[in-house]
């Protein structure tokens, strides 16, 4: 047996010795494997379920007929039915609407039993009491998917809200072929056409085609037959589609969480850096038993490798119960909104979960390495000498490798998105990252000369160690730089994205009272009569109505938003940023910056739209800032859409009150217009108010990940100090034969863990505000396609900082007691 095994117990050892550090090691890796792992395995279970569910709805066809929200013209079905092309079709009406009571909307699907069963069977309800195919086509008939009726209930009777109407639906059976969390109702799509104002329309059309009728042979012949804004795709594509929207949600939570596996990776690297100092000169005596440079090496290598796959391990389990706990929370969209009406079932990948753990591994090993090398470079004879003990790697000034990864960050913020991901604007928060903590004892260099000459002797001590040992303060201050960083760059992010929410909410709901005709995706509209009878009640000065609407542009890109609301020339009370330029008397098209940036649309061209099944050519007016609609919107005067299309039924009304007027007054004699509860009736405040809670719920996530990395820092700072005063037991030994007393030494050590942190905070502050510019900049711009105005929450920051240094201090205190209460006599006499 060679040595190096031989000696296996001796390092295996070390780590039970360490059981502190150790542990705190392995919690690090696994609270980072653990946030990534869950957000993992969340976002592949809902895509997974909301892919099965698409594939039921598509069923056995090639391609499927898809057009705008409120859908086309059904003539349309008959044309396509009798081409040679097509073997079958299978006509659908889609509706979202909103169970009485409830908040969440339930999709409805209108099926042709017949045309269904041959092509997407999965649509095939089950009526109870075996009334067979024909019991779908009674006109009330619902039938619930297993996931609808868990939510909703499985009673006899559904009441719905479509809109300002309520229907009563009876459930009539299920949908056995609906995946198991899909929320889904089939009923007769006459029934759902007449029931939820959809005479004559259409949402989709599954085309199943003739043999030997390649998609790509059917698009080429089908697709001149079709109006405007209606395309023919591939089924997959609606998948993918939504797989590429959540995407950047997902790689950013998963950035996230690898910062806090970094933080981790520096415990690791600190606990063993100091282990290295404390055990030189054993590694002395094992070198001269024959153990070589590289199986030292490899040995405190392995140490960090175990303590990461003991971490990963634990973070995987510890990961699979978050997923659990956030999807019944949140959802399987973690809040955001992607995926409404799924319920996903948690699968175990084994992959996945091997993965995760790998990445410990890598975690622990990495932070590892840098140590384990400066042992192996040391000389037996130079780790015999007790000066050796205050030689930490880590310690060495590199301005200028700090300097060039930050400019190399400055280019990668320049570089566009690869593959619709801003991959420099991450690799621009590595670099900053990685400079910062290259720069730690620059900048311990630079505060030792800016503090004040402390008159204490404690003071003094503290300072020139500040100075004279930067290792010292690299090993303690990285995990907090690191942490703070990630903290202070995700506050000043969030912060700035939700007060230019709250700006964006406050300009574009200037009136006093809302009213809406269920959500602006559901069924149901305010028509003509209403219109007018809101126009008409006592004490309403002014109506503006608004009707929402999704276009099809091409055959690639999601559906884009079109509002239509009354809008003057110039684009007055919206939140713009860039135009107007309109040529004379033309209406213009205000867009949306996801538009700018997706299709390439500016200021003064002239573009084309497809509204009412055709082409109409509009000039761009400008741009404004749309928070809500990630895949692009465009916005055009109500009156201009009414003349285009001949459509005067709307969604929204915005309600401005005559002087005097009582608002509360007002909303009841509104809500009295139609059946109770149809219509929604709101207050700015009260819509401010529900939406940014949907969007602190949105970051609950990102602030659970920055109260990781702040702990994992502080336990950094704890663990560092404790194995740095059990290191230092002889100096303080000598410090009280030289009159010290230990109140004065633990004096010395609240300051020294003062100063490391500071140090810390300080980089982390300023590596936190320049990550924040990138995500601000880069990262969110190119991800979700808006930008936001910078606000930094000075108040809140200098708070965290303070706190975070006390804490700090009273850390190092804590650890340095044990070291004190050897009486000192034994302790110069230690290891002497």
């Amino acid at each position: 047996m060679s040595v190096a095994l031989r000696l296996a117990p001796v390092f295996l050892g070390a780590l039970a010795r360490r059981r502190m550090t150790t542990l705190l090691s392995c919690a690090a890796i696994a609270l980072g494997v653990a946030l990534g792992m869950g957000v993992q395995v969340i976002h592949e279970a809902a895509l997974a379920e909301f892919g099965r569910g698409l594939r039921s709805l598509a069923g056995a066809a090639d391609l499927q007929v898809v057009g705008p929200r409120d859908g086309f013209d059904e003539a349309l079905y008959g044309v396509l039915a009798a081409r040679p092309e097509v073997a079958a079709a299978n006509p659908l009406v889609e509706v979202d609407v909103r169970p009485a009571g409830r908040d969440e909307t339930l999709a409805v699907l209108g099926v042709d039993v017949f045309a269904a069963a041959e092509v997407a069977p999965a649509l095939m309800p089950q009526a109870d009491g075996g009334a067979g195919r024909l019991g779908v086509l009674a006109e009330d008939a619902v039938f619930l998917s297993a996931a609808a009726a868990e939510a909703w209930g499985a009673g006899a009777t559904l009441t719905v809200q479509a809109g300002a109407a309520t229907l009563s639906l009876r459930v009539a059976g299920s949908v056995p072929g609906v995946g198991a969390g899909r929320r889904l109702a089939v009923m007769d799509i006459a029934a759902a056409q007449r029931l939820f104002g959809r005479l004559g329309r259409l949402s989709r059309i599954g085309l199943r085609l003739a043999e030997g009728v390649s998609p790509a042979q059917a698009q080429r012949a089908l697709a001149p037959l079709l109006p405007a804004g209606v395309i023919l795709e591939v089924p997959a594509a609606e998948e993918t589609r939504s797989a590429s929207l959540s995407r950047s949600y997902r790689v950013n939570l998963a950035l996230l969480a690898a910062i806090a596996l970094l933080t981790g990776g520096f415990l690791v690297f600190s606990a063993q850096a100091l282990s290295v100092v404390r055990r030189r000169r054993e590694f002395a005596f094992l070198r001269a038993l024959g153990l070589s440079r590289r199986s030292l090496m490899a040995w405190l290598v392995g140490e960090g490798a175990i303590i990461g796959g003991v971490g990963g391990v634990f973070g995987v389990a510890l990961g699979l119960g978050l997923a659990w706990m956030a999807v019944q929370a949140l959802g399987g969209d973690l809040g955001a909104g992607y995926f409404q009406g799924v319920a996903p079932r948690l699968i175990v990948d084994p992959l996945t979960c091997a993965g995760y753990a790998a990445l410990g591994v890598a975690a622990g090993a990495l932070g590892a390495w840098w140590p384990a090398r400066e042992a192996a470079r040391v000389a037996p004879a130079q780790a015999l000498k007790a000066a050796a003990d205050e030689a930490l790697p880590g310690g060495s000034d590199r301005p200028w490798a700090a300097l060039t990864l930050w400019c190399l960050a400055a280019a990668a913020c320049l570089l566009p998105p690869i593959g619709a991901l801003p991959i420099g604007g991450y690799g621009a928060v590595a670099g900053i990252l990685a400079g910062a903590i290259l720069f730690l004892p620059t900048i311990a260099r630079v505060l030792s000369r800016c503090l004040p000459r402390p008159r204490s002797v404690a003071g003094r001590l503290a300072v020139a160690r500040l100075v004279a040992v930067p290792g010292h303060v690299v090993v303690a201050a990285a995990g907090v730089l690191t942490s703070v960083a990630l903290a202070a760059a995700m506050a000043i992010m969030v912060t700035s994205f939700r007060e230019s929410v709250d700006a964006w909410l406050t300009q574009l709901l200037p009136a006093d009272i809302y009213v809406r005709a269920g959500r602006a995706g559901a069924a149901g509209v305010l028509d003509e009569a209403l219109q007018a009878r809101l126009a008409a009640l006592k004490g309403v000065a002014d109506v503006r109505f608004t009707r929402h609407e999704q276009l099809r542009l091409d055959g690639h890109g999601a559906p884009v938003a079109l509002i239509a609301r009354p809008v003057s020339a110039d684009g007055a009370g919206l939140p713009r940023v860039g135009g107007p330029r309109v040529p004379s008397g033309a209406p213009g098209l205000w867009i949306s910056e996801a538009m700018a940036d997706l299709y390439g649309w500016q200021p003064g061209m002239t573009v084309t739209l497809p509204l009412a099944g055709r082409a109409v050519t509009l000039p761009v007016a400008g741009v404004w800032r749309d928070y809500a609609r990630q895949t692009g919107s465009v916005l055009l005067d109500l009156e201009a859409y009414r003349r285009f299309t001949g459509d005067r039924r709307v969604h929204d009304a915005a309600l401005t009150l005559a002087p005097g007027a009582s608002a509360p007054d007002v909303a009841r004699a509104v809500a009295a217009l139609a059946p109770e509860g149809s219509l929604e009736v709101s207050r700015p405040g009260e819509i401010r108010a529900i939406t940014l809670g949907i969007f602190d719920r949105t970051f609950a996530v990102t602030y659970l990940l920055e109260a990781v990395a702040v702990l994992i820092g502080l336990a950094g700072v704890a663990a560092s100090f404790a194995a740095l005063a059990a290191a230092r037991r002889r100096e303080f030994g000598m410090l009280r034969h030289l009159g010290v007393s230990r109140r004065e030494i633990a004096a010395m050590l609240a300051r020294e863990g003062a100063l490391a942190a500071g140090v810390g905070v300080l980089g982390g502050l300023l590596a936190g505000g320049a990550i924040a510019l990138v995500l601000i900049e880069v990262v969110n711009r190119q991800s979700f396609h808006w930008s936001m105005d910078l606000h930094v929450p000075w108040g809140s920051l200098a708070v965290f900082a303070l706190t975070l240094v006390a804490l700090a201090a009273l850390a190092a205190v804590a650890a340095g007691r044990q070291a004190m209460r050897r009486e000192a006599v034994w302790a110069v006499r230690e290891e002497g």
